[in-house]
């Protein structure tokens, strides 16, 4: 071990700087270990202020200077333990509930108060989270660091993991899982404490920590050490030549360890007080990616490299109910800054208290706070004087509302197909869970005259020597991830010809013009539907913001999430008051005849009626809901995606739906055919060979509306063996004329695989009806058997449609191993069953499972295993989230207090 000399790595100061340092009152590691940076921060020439409940020997013993003050305040309780390896989860949640929840207020006026008292040049918390939030009201900024030992234990033994640092809204967030659910607002309340932190100074051996997006890892940090290295072997009777490693954890029990094959060759110690120096200042800091994590997982006290729950990743061990605090459009609002006369300059915070809610509800989520949090920093820019703000949709945004006038934000999430797929277009019951991740719309409307047009807007207004007309404005937030361009105009008026709207084909045509612009119809695309539907017109120009979080390409029903929230927006605005199915039916119009994607409506149906934590049970035809189906209590359902980008406006997905609607007619040619066969017998002899009922069921499926009328026993009995396997639409179209299906169009030189992509949709529906019932059998493994043998049939038969994928593929198979593998026992079994879903072609698989720790930590190991054979790195939906009806609007209007000069 290498120790620095006094003074070494600290830079003599520019100036005098003050610093408040606040420690947790989880034990004295911490405070011992805060020793050896404030004693640096000394030697640098400044004033440290320690706001912590450990004793004050603690620092005396190691810090004898007038430059250090101790202030005695116990700001978190940390962990309530029964010993030093027992931790009472629901006693540590209500114990913090009482040290900072209850008193909070006060305790923000109390701290606010003394920070200007001693003109604290930074606040430093390690890991206190209300002093980050006292440092953003006090206008002062904040970093954390983090030296935090977090014990990790398998869920099942006793047996110690190892340590990790980590952040209190992690930490709570397990105590959460295990002891209560009603005190997540504590866990969501400290991440958006932490959130006002500039950055994280972050020490080895960390868990999640989402809380910090700006993180800048450095190596381990202890106390110096009074003996010298030969001193101390002298006096433990080690050898010069042996490697040594001491591990000193109080109170831990006799007789322990450590695997010398997790032992790396050695160890270095460094100092962050530099980095604190450089932040008191304002300098930004960027650390050396070579010296940071990368080198210090191979450091010896990594909990990183300790024994580890196997598949256990750190980075995704975060429970399903919890949304990061962070900026949902890839920004944060850090703190206020202290300008050069001593004022506050408050242009970059943003709060909820920010906007006046003049209609609607938050209904607690996360991600909608984050929204509105981003609304008032965008409110607050000043674009002209800050960098970050030359991207193109961040200085459009800023600029095209009028903070003095109302803004309308709605909300629609993405779906988790857990059953019924493709087989919507043949009209199939389906059952849909909306997901947590969502797309927020903000939209304004605005008189012509008072609309902030940008400039090339302006230009083409004058050009055309009309004066003000109603223009649309779009803003896409995260168009550089996807290739697309971030913003979009048009005047209103080219939705018009003449008097009447312009045709959809006609519109489908005018988005298509510039690639990088097509994205467009689906936000705009609502409204030409509103006003060739029902008959609305726009007099005001429009102003949309739209950034979502649900990921593209995935499966997960991006594009109806944005069409939702889109025409949600629009129609709020309007005074429009549209039923959530109908939207939704208003928006497939969008996809299938504006953008161009044959999809069916239960993306849309999800995404607009759905409720969290339920299953929406439609019939898709076209879309009769039958209700919301409870997913027990001990049933949990995931999705992963495989990597492979999914669309629906594929050529695979368009020419399986193609090929069942070409088996629809040759069903409905051959039952006609049979029953005019029948009749002709009949008035030749007065025998039958169908009597009256049979005969009445032949005459319904001469005439068969949708596919999923066809039951399985009906399809092998009669038509199984009339259908082929494939057949070319020149010879199909000579013999049926048309497939009759409004959204594809038959090529007559292509070749289409009939029987499979006829089969699907009715054995589907089949199996959607028998796991819908399955769900409200008793609980029980036979139960879980039987429906995860369901997604696993649904998904076979999307391969036989040709719809599958390697990706797909894989992760089922991985599944598999999981349910059936040699060291799985029955009594052990957790997942039970995995189908790919929406299009396929790719995409997400949902997986079926028992709520328990043990199937959370298959479904990470599955995740690992993947990206072991792939090298992607598969995102993990779970979680979910209301529908857009549920969550209705937001009216809003900045505080007259903020707004711009």
């Amino acid at each position: 071990m290498r120790i620095e000399k006094e003074g070494e790595d600290v830079s003599a100061p520019p100036r005098h700087l003050v610093f408040a340092y606040y420690v947790t009152g989880h034990g004295f590691g911490h405070a011992t270990r805060v020793v050896e940076v404030v004693r640096h921060l000394i030697l640098a020439g400044h004033d440290v202020h320690v706001v912590s409940a450990a004793p004050d020997f603690v620092y005396t013993s190691e810090i004898q200077s007038p430059r250090l003050h101790i202030r005695k305040v116990l700001l978190d309780c940390g962990a309530v333990q029964a010993d030093a390896l027992t931790v009472d989860r629901l006693a540590s949640l209500e114990k913090y509930h009482e040290t900072a929840v209850v008193p909070r207020e006060s305790i923000l006026r109390t701290e606010v108060e003394w920070l200007n008292s001693i003109k604290a040049d930074l606040v430093v918390s390690d890991v206190v989270p209300v002093a980050c939030r006292a440092a953003a009201d006090a206008g002062i900024p904040c970093v954390c660091v983090t030296n935090f030992r977090y014990k990790v234990f398998d869920g099942f033994k006793t047996t110690l993991w190892g340590y990790f640092t980590a952040s209190w809204d992690f930490i709570y967030a397990e105590y959460v899982m295990a002891a209560g659910h009603h005190h997540r607002s504590i866990v969501w309340q400290i991440a958006e404490d932490y959130s006002h932190a500039e950055f994280l100074i972050r020490l080895p051996g960390y868990c999640p920590m989402p809380a910090f997006r700006d993180v800048i890892d450095v190596p381990l940090v202890v106390r110096r050490l009074h003996k010298s290295r030969k001193e101390v072997r002298k006096e433990l009777g080690v050898d010069d030549d042996v490697k040594l490693l001491i591990l000193n954890f109080g109170g831990q029990p006799s007789g322990w360890k450590l695997r010398e094959d997790f032992l790396p060759p050695g160890w270095r110690c460094l100092i962050a007080a530099r980095i604190l120096q450089d932040a008191a200042i304002g300098k930004n800091y960027v650390s050396d990616k070579f010296s940071g994590a990368r080198r210090l997982r191979d450091a010896i006290i990594l909990g990183y490299q300790l024994q580890r729950i196997p598949g256990r990743d750190p980075d995704l061990s975060i429970p399903e109910w919890y949304t990061n605090a962070q900026n949902e459009l890839g920004r944060r609002s850090g703190s206020p800054k202290r300008a050069d006369n001593g004022e506050i300059d408050d242009s970059r915070s943003s709060y909820l208290e920010d906007f006046e809610i003049l209609h609607g509800d938050l209904h607690d989520l996360p991600d909608t706070k984050s929204f509105l949090s981003s609304l008032a920093e965008l409110a607050a820019a000043k674009p002209e004087n800050d960098a970050k703000y030359q991207a193109r949709e961040l200085k459009a945004a800023a600029a095209f509302f009028n903070w003095e006038e109302e803004i309308f934000v709605a909300r629609a999430p993405g779906r988790l197909d857990v059953m019924g797929g493709i087989a919507d277009y043949s009209g199939s019951l389906v059952l849909q869970m909306p997901i947590r991740e969502a797309c927020h719309v903000a939209l304004q409307k605005t008189h012509p005259s008072k609309h902030r047009l940008w400039k090339h807007a302006q230009a083409r207004q004058q050009d055309k020597g009309q004066g003000p007309t109603p223009v649309l404005q779009i803003v896409s937030f995260g168009a550089e991830l996807s290739n697309r361009g971030p913003t979009f105009d048009m005047d209103l008026s080219d939705f018009m010809d003449g008097d009447q709207p312009i045709s959809y084909e006609k519109a489908r045509k005018y988005f298509s013009r510039d690639p990088s612009q097509k994205w467009a119809a689906y936000v705009a695309g609502t409204i030409l539907v509103l006003m060739t539907e029902l008959g609305v017109r726009f007099e005001n120009g429009i102003s949309m913001l739209v950034s979502s979080a649900v990921p593209e390409g995935k499966g997960v029903s991006s594009s109806a999430s944005v069409e939702v929230a889109s025409m949600s927006a629009v129609a709020a605005a309007h005074g429009l008051n549209i039923s959530p199915r109908d939207l939704a039916l208003l928006c497939q119009k969008v996809e299938n005849h504006i953008v161009g994607a044959p999809c069916g409506v239960m993306d849309q149906m999800a995404s607009a009626c759905g409720e969290p934590y339920k299953l929406l049970a439609m019939i898709c035809q076209p879309a009769e809901v039958l209700g919301l189906v409870e997913i027990p209590a001990h049933i949990r359902f995931w999705g992963i995606d495989s990597g492979i980008r999914h669309s629906v406006g594929g050529a695979d997905y368009g020419s399986v739906r193609v090929g069942a609607f070409m088996g629809r007619e040759m069903i409905k040619a051959s039952a006609s055919e049979t029953l005019s066969n029948s009749q002709a017998s009949n008035d030749m002899t007065s025998a039958s060979d169908i009597d009256e009922n049979t005969s009445e069921l032949i005459g319904a499926e001469a005439n068969l509306d949708y596919l999923c009328n066809l039951t399985p026993h009906r399809y092998e009995a009669a038509y199984a063996n009339i259908l082929p396997e494939r057949i070319d639409g020149e010879t199909f179209l000579e013999k049926y004329r048309d497939h009759k299906d409004p959204v594809t169009v038959l090529d007559p030189k292509r070749s289409y695989a009939v029987r499979a992509a006829t089969k699907h949709p009715i054995y589907e529906n089949f199996r959607v009806k028998a796991f819908k019932a399955l769900l409200t059998s008793t609980a029980s493994d036979d139960q879980l058997t039987a429906l995860g043998e369901l997604l696993y049939q649904c998904h076979y038969s999307y391969d036989a449609c040709g719809l599958g994928s390697d990706g797909t593929d894989r992760i089922v198979q991985l599944v598999q191993e999981m349910q059936h593998g040699k060291s799985s026992q029955a009594e052990d079994t957790a997942l039970y069953g995995a189908k790919i879903t929406g299009g396929g072609s790719g995409g997400t698989v949902c997986i079926i499972g028992r709520n328990s720790m043990k199937s959370s930590q298959q479904i990470l190991q599955i995740q690992q295993r993947y990206k072991a054979a792939t090298g992607y790195k598969p995102l993990l939906f779970e979680g979910s989230s209301p529908g857009a009806g549920m969550f209705g609007y937001l009216k809003l209007r900045l505080q007259s207090s903020l707004k711009r000069d």
